[in-house]
């Protein structure tokens, strides 16, 4: 049996450990995939449980030197209290770090003034300030590049341990051995210090910035309530939300926070579901309705029998789809993993030419040395290990928050390349239910009057036409008074529906059925034809034997169907409407959309095969729908977009879902899809030219190996950076990102 499981991993310090860790468990027997992210610091692990036990993959991860646990083991408090406190190490190491590493770069500066201070310039004095910052806050960078030698590869570490040893271990030599104590020409104390000082800098500032691209998961995780007030034995009481169970009955009073997802058994009240949907407007709920957990109750006091509790509740499955999401991998990254994995040997190879061509050429060994020590410190590939994912945590943490749901790093770029969108016609177009859109008195009832009677008449009827003539009139737009009872009632199959109403023979139906009862539709002809045009079914009144109104009823747009096409128009994407509908009324609701391509008297199986036809021509296509009924096209597009209430049915059924059934998160996603790989183009194309650029200058001796180790620290700050202010970006405003 395949298990997922996910992995919190600590130790990781650049790409080539995630990589290291990445193709060891991908070669344990047993492991089906597995994808180690850098920047969540987590792996998502695929294995059968018949050959191998989640235990004997952590003790696997653990023999490389790194610390590993199961992330449904560790609550978000407890993550959040162990990254601050390796901030607070961090913080601690940094300060000792800077203090002892002062003295050594004012001696520096001092010498290049021309000024002597003998006791700073002293060797024994160098020696005793540099050896606790090499070899104490250093020793993680030694423990590291030891694992990672171990398992025969090789990783930031062991750059950094290799640079700044040769420095620490060169200055010695210069100091005691080589006759030129107080020499600083000699002396490159400082130089290791700083490097370690600046790379524990990037690395808390780093840690901190990272700490800050989860907030998504964290500011979800928090709308869970913590207890919930159940009934046991007769009596409430309040027990924590974990010890809940499937069929306890829960009461809820106004303002509290409904604790899991259940169905109301008695009460009724008004639920605030706008972290789910987005919608500020409280929902009216009733015996019976469906509530899920973390919504607010505002009004009202009920019971509801809990249904779905823990990993189940839609909460629940929403937080996970976005920890996958955060933790997957996007094409584009795979650049950067095979550069990554190459990268390190290479850069040890081109330190030792330097090397040898500084000490071959001009027989100088120290600038030979401190030549391939700065080659070794700035070409530390960290950048290049963050550049992808801390853009793929932000962009998937950021679509959660305005009710967009992506999948995977992969559904993130896919997006960004698309330039056709298949829109099926109904729930997703239109809002799938029937209104009344015109009433038109032919005789002398008003248009009131007409509504009313014909409420009264279809009052009994299951039809949606008729629940449609019922419903606005119940609504209590169109005069004073109930809806009077009917009597005789009877449903005409296919036809419509006849009943006698205050004493009047009432039938509402279809021109055929008025033909069969002998009332004349002549002068109605016009009106009906000019409707049908538009798209409308069209219902015939007759009371007492004579023609009395024309009844059209629609599935009318929702509220910003047109607008949401009109920018998906604008961003230089085709959109298609894809229907089982007869090709008039298609036509009707595509003219009122703004839409040109339309695919009507489309059967649900055939669906899949409009879209297979679309991406033949060489287009890459989305398919938007309720993610049930058309779930065959869902999969056969290039990604699949769920119009979704936040069911568990519509989260599994595409790889995008919508939380709201609001239209205009489409281009809201691309836009969000167009930013992020906006973003890692521009991380990728800065780490690249920063390696690019920086070891050749390291290597013809232009470039102080202090400053290369400030340099490749700040550049992997400059990366999580450049991706957190994704942050800032609102992907709901219509003017932005229109173009690629």
């Amino acid at each position: 049996m395949d298990i997922k499981e996910t992995l919190k991993i600590s130790g990781m310090s650049c790409a080539a450990c995630a990589a290291r860790i990445e193709k060891k468990l991908k070669s344990m027997e047993g492991v089906q995939s597995a994808a180690v992210n850098l920047a969540s610091e987590k792996a998502a692990v695929e294995y059968d449980s018949s050959k191998i036990k989640v235990s004997d993959i952590i003790k696997v991860v653990e023999s490389l030197g790194y610390e590993a646990e199961r992330a449904d083991e560790l609550s978000a408090d407890r993550e959040k209290e162990q990254r601050e406190k390796e901030i607070r190490r961090l913080r601690i190491e940094l300060i000792i770090s800077a203090v002892l590493t002062a003295p050594l770069l004012l001696s520096m500066l001092l010498m290049l003034a021309g000024a002597d201070v003998p006791f700073l310039h002293n060797g024994y004095f160098q020696l005793i300030a540099a050896t606790p910052v090499q070899f104490v806050i250093g020793f993680r960078f030694y423990k590291n590049a030891y694992h990672a030698l171990r398992s025969k590869s090789a990783n930031m570490d062991v750059l950094i341990a290799l640079g700044t040893t040769a420095s620490y271990f060169f200055s010695i030599y210069n100091a005691f051995f080589a006759g030129h104590g107080h020499g600083m020409k000699e002396l490159y104390f400082e130089t290791s210090a700083v490097i370690i000082t600046l790379i524990l800098l990037g690395k808390y500032l780093e840690a901190a910035a990272k700490g800050r691209t989860s907030e998504a998961i964290r500011k979800l995780m928090g709308l869970q309530a913590k207890t919930a007030r159940v009934i046991r034995d007769g009596k409430e009481e309040d027990i924590p939300i974990e010890e809940v169970v499937p069929g306890d009955v829960i009461v809820v009073r106004p303002g509290e926070k409904i604790p899991v997802d259940g169905r109301i058994l008695e009460g009724s009240s008004a639920v605030d579901e706008s972290m789910l949907t987005g919608e500020s407007i409280p929902v009216e709920k009733k015996a019976g309705d469906n509530v899920v957990g973390a919504t607010i109750n505002k009004f009202g006091t009920f019971r509801f029998e809990a249904t779905r509790v823990g990993k189940d509740t839609v909460l629940s499955q929403i937080i996970r789809m976005v920890e996958d999401a955060q933790g997957s991998k996007a094409p584009i990254q795979k650049i950067a993993d095979k550069v990554s994995g190459i990268f390190v040997p290479a850069v040890l190879g081109t330190a030792l030419v330097t090397f040898l061509a500084w000490y071959l050429v001009s027989g100088d060994f120290a600038d030979g040395i401190i030549s391939a020590v700065s080659v070794l410190v700035i070409a530390c590939p960290c950048a290049l290990g963050l550049a992808t994912p801390t853009a793929i945590m932000v962009g998937t943490g950021k679509g959660a928050e305005h009710g967009i749901l992506i999948k995977g790093g992969e559904y993130l770029e896919m997006a960004y390349r698309l330039d056709a969108i298949v829109l099926d016609k109904t729930g997703t177009i239109t809002k799938g239910q029937p209104e009344v859109t015109d009433v038109i008195s032919l005789g002398g009832m008003g248009r009131d009057e007409v509504l009313r009677i014909a409420a009264a008449a279809e009052k009994n009827s299951e039809h949606p036409l008729g629940a449609a003539i019922a419903a606005i009139y119940e609504q209590g737009k169109n005069g004073p008074g109930g809806i009077p009872d009917a009597e005789q009632f009877g449903a005409i199959p296919g036809k419509g529906v006849r009943a006698v109403v205050e004493g009047r023979e009432i039938y509402i139906g279809t021109r055929k059925l008025m033909h069969e009862i002998s009332v004349d539709t002549k002068p109605a002809e016009a009106v009906i034809a000019g409707l049908e045009d538009e798209g409308k079914t069209v219902m015939l009144m007759a009371a007492d034997g004579r023609l009395e109104a024309v009844i059209a009823v629609a599935d009318t747009l929702k509220e910003n169907s047109k607008e949401a096409i009109g920018a998906l128009k604008e961003m230089g994407i085709e959109v298609y409407m894809i229907t089982g509908d007869n090709m008039r009324t298609a036509d009707a609701i595509a003219r009122q959309a703004g839409i040109a391509n339309v695919l009507a008297e489309v059967l649900p199986e055939h669906k899949a095969e409009e879209v297979r036809k679309l991406k033949k021509q060489g287009k890459k296509v989305a398919m938007v729908g309720d993610g049930i009924n058309d779930a065959p096209a869902l999969a056969t597009a290039d990604i699949g977009i769920a119009m979704g209430t936040g069911t568990d049915v519509a989260i599994e059924a595409a790889d995008i879902t919508l939380l709201r059934g609001d239209l205009m998160l489409i281009p809201a996603a691309i836009r969000l899809s167009r930013r992020t790989m906006r973003k890692i183009r521009q991380n990728l194309f800065w780490a690249f030219f920063y390696n690019t650029i920086g070891i050749p200058f390291a290597a013809f001796g232009l470039l102080n190996p202090m400053i290369a180790g400030g340099a490749m620290a700040f550049s992997s700050v400059s990366v999580v950076s450049n991706s957190l202010s994704l942050k800032r970006f609102d992907p709901g405003k219509v003017k932005q990102d229109q173009v690629r």
